[in-house]
């Protein structure tokens, strides 16, 4: 087996456990491992290709990881944005300023009353999605 597929399959390998456990971290094994497989065409020490990918790696973790992380962060909340906020949905919970869950496509979201002064929700009622806050929905009665 020649160096450069070994990097390719660490690469490859890299990808796919990403896909299963996306953390943002396995991804920079690729890079490097992509990078090292090229530059092992050129130059074939096993031990050299080692260090170089080891190098790259922590530079794709240092580097790339915050760029990627930031863009996942902007995508998934713009996605949240337009798919979700103005929605009407169902309570299945009594909403409070505590407490309280709404469903969306048979999904259980936490939810809470979208102003501090508003009147508790009862359970089955329709509710307004508001804006969300990470996992928990702010919402107001229809």
């Amino acid at each position: 087996m020649e160096i450069w597929m070994l990097f390719l399959i660490i690469s490859i390998v890299a990808v796919i456990v990403e896909i299963f456990i996306p953390t943002m971290f396995c991804i920079n094994f690729a890079f490097a491992g992509i990078l090292t497989a090229l530059i092992s065409i050129f130059w074939g020490n096993l031990q050299s290709l080692l260090i170089i990918f080891v190098v790259l790696s922590l530079l794709s973790i240092i580097l790339i990881k915050p760029i990627l992380v930031k863009l996942v962060k902007k995508q998934s909340h713009a996605d949240f944005d337009t798919q979700y906020i103005g929605k009407i949905v169902k309570s299945i919970e009594p909403i409070t300023n505590n407490s309280g869950a709404v469903t969306i496509y048979d999904e259980r979201w936490e939810a809470r009353l979208s102003q501090e002064e508003a009147e508790n929700i009862p359970e089955g009622e329709d509710v307004k999605i508001i804006r969300n806050d990470s996992l928990i929905l702010y919402v107001e009665k229809v």
